[in-house]
Order: C-alpha cells, then structure tokens, then sequence
C-alpha cells in the first residue's frame, strides 16, 4: 500500500519518540493497534453478512407493478 522499507519505519519511530515523547509513545502505538483491530473485525463482519444469504422473501421482492408471472394479464387486460 504505502511500500515503506525498515528506514522509513525507523525514521517515522524516531520522528514519533521526538514529538510524543517516550512516555506517551506506547499508550499511543496501544491505542493505535486496537483500532486497527477493531476496524479489521468491522471490515470482516461487513464482508460475511454481504456473503450470506438473506432470508427467503427478505432481499429483491418484486413489486406488484411488475408481475414476473407470464401467465398473468397485465393492466390493459392484454397477455
């Protein structure tokens, strides 16, 4: 995705241990990965109930303007 090597990694480190500080720096990476997770599993779960089917008569209804019946008269009477 963004294609960074172990130097850029090890500059972004060095640039966060600078700017957040040592203290606060592993709260953050913390917080950080549980949000990641968190939207892995969202993504996930997302995935599976757009792969499951739905429930007979849940999903596509036809309408009634439209019978999908051929041996059904249309409106003018015709068919």
């Amino acid at each position: 995705m963004f294609n960074l090597g172990m130097p850029e990694l090890l500059l972004i480190l060095a640039v966060a241990l600078l700017v957040i500080g040592p203290r606060k720096l592993p709260e953050l990476a913390r917080a950080l990965g549980k949000g990641l997770a968190e939207f892995k599993r969202a993504t996930r779960d997302l995935h599976q109930s757009l792969d499951e089917p739905g429930e007979p008569g849940e999903i596509d209804q036809p309408s009634e303007e439209s019978p999908t019946d051929p041996t059904t008269k249309d409106s003018e009477g015709h068919g």
